[in-house]
């Protein structure tokens, strides 16, 4: 499917099962984190994982919990976790979420599987988690880090954990509340933060049936450039295994096909959840963690667009500058968004798959010139730019996805081949005729600076899977 990452559920040592829940399939019940989960595999295992995919020149991204060890009881036997001493961990109590100290003090879980909550301001904590994850990512050649839970420790925790580990982080801070997520990046922080608030943003704009608040996604936009030091190693997705899936709540095919070419053509960095490719529709935790091999790996309309939007990313990632230009919203609609990055545009639609003989999207000021020949790589069909730089697209097909590319800048590519071999012959090209909606052109897109120990994972695609047993 043209994946350049793997991120895979944690690895070490969970608690025995079964508990109230079940096993712990997925990973997540930590036991003691220095020793491998030998269901998962051996350490020789993960080293030969490690070394297939970077044979592939892939990335290998490993889940990691920091914050708790897990136990059945709330008065659990200390000796069977590395820090073996109930000193090292902050006594029992059930969090409040309304309350940022009893979130990062008090244990996450519940009294059937609770998950003690390790003192991370204790300076023999610290050192031996450092100490540990130098040793675990060097040992086993990891290229970067998801951490689990990174808002229940305190933010300057995990400045020195990342130096120690030497790779890419990016943490979990769930919720919608995008001043405590842009708190957790930063040099003394995380490098980066799986985007939740443009998660929810996606799902008010296309989600079918849904708010299609349009406007609630381009002020999200707006306001993560004013907060994040860097959207552009953000951690863009629209499932993960705590969420409904997406085809659980949205019945349009096409309603996940604009979300989804949102967060590979917007900044960040695109993240697939295993299984998004096959539809699966589990509403919530555990059904949304379903064994991938039922499935038989098919090969359908949902894959090959996913297969497409990491053909073309990874094109423009490799031939030039793309991946260094900030994305804008230059134009939207209740029902349309015109968003450009590079010379790239993307027009997307929360009209669904529904033919609509009456609708359609448009937009001057889009900074190419009159009669410039677009190729649409979603169709594989040209759009032509009209007089003062405007776009049309037709949905009387319904409303698809539209990622508009010069012709020129992916002829000779892989890249709707046949089409071009063809010379477009046979095709209707869509004219772009002048729109009342007009729109400011946008700039040429100035170079977005990077750091260098964010670079690693920068502009790859990351697909992940919770493990079962």
């Amino acid at each position: 499917m043209g994946f350049t990452a793997v991120w895979i559920s944690p690895v070490n040592q969970n608690i025995p099962g079964p508990t109230a829940y079940g096993d712990p399939y997925h990973g997540y019940w930590i036991a003691d984190i220095s020793q491998l989960n030998d269901r998962f595999g051996t350490a020789d295992d993960l080293r030969q994982l490690s070394d297939e995919l970077h044979r592939r020149d892939m990335y290998l991204m490993v889940d990691v919990v920091v914050n708790n060890v897990a136990s059945t009881t709330t008065t659990p036997d200390y000796s069977q976790y590395l820090f073996k001493d109930s000193s090292y961990y902050h006594p029992y109590c059930q969090v409040d979420y309304n309350n940022r100290t009893s979130a990062q003090v008090c244990w996450l879980g519940d009294t059937k599987v609770a998950l003690p909550d390790l003192d991370t301001e204790n300076q023999v904590v610290v050192s031996t988690y450092n100490q540990w994850v130098s040793q675990f990512v060097q040992g086993f050649g990891i290229d970067g880090l998801r951490i689990d839970a990174a808002k229940h420790v305190r933010a300057d925790f995990w400045g020195p954990f990342c130096d120690a580990a030497g790779v890419f982080c990016i943490g979990e801070v769930f919720g919608d509340d995008i001043d405590l997520a842009a708190s957790y990046q930063g040099p003394t922080t995380l490098d980066a933060i799986l985007n939740f608030p443009q998660y929810s943003a996606l799902k008010d704009a296309f989600a079918i049936p849904g708010p299609g608040n349009m406007s609630s996604l381009v002020d999200q936009f707006n306001l993560a450039r004013k907060k994040f030091t860097d959207v552009g190693v953000l951690g863009n997705f629209l499932e993960n295994h705590d969420l409904p899936r997406w085809t659980s709540f949205s019945v349009d095919i096409q309603s996940m096909f604009n979300a989804m070419a949102f967060n590979f053509m917007s900044d960040g960095i695109p993240v697939l959840y295993y299984g998004q490719e096959q539809r699966f529709n589990g509403a919530g935790d555990p059904v949304n963690r379903e064994p991938l091999w039922p499935s038989q790996y098919d090969q359908g309309d949902a894959y090959k667009f996913m297969a497409m939007l990491n053909q073309v990313r990874n094109y423009l990632n490799q031939s030039g500058d793309w991946l260094h230009q900030p994305a804008q919203i230059i134009s939207h609609t209740d029902d349309a968004l015109f968003l450009a990055r590079g010379y790239v545009i993307t027009v997307l639609t929360n009209i669904g798959s529904p033919p609509n003989l009456n609708s359609s999207a448009s937009m001057i000021g889009s900074g190419f010139s009159a009669n410039q020949v677009m190729i649409d790589v979603v169709t594989c069909q040209q759009v032509i730019v009209g007089s003062q730089g405007s776009i049309y697209i037709d949905y009387r097909k319904g409303g698809h996805a539209s990622i508009l590319v010069p012709e020129y800048y992916i002829r000779g590519s892989d890249i709707c081949t046949a089409v071009q071999r063809a010379s477009y012959q046979g095709l209707t090209p869509q004219k772009s005729a002048t729109s009342a909606n007009s729109a400011t052109a946008p700039a040429r897109m100035s170079p977005l600076p990077l750091a260098s120990a964010m670079a690693l994972l920068v502009g790859t695609v990351v697909s992940w899977a919770v493990a079962a047993v």
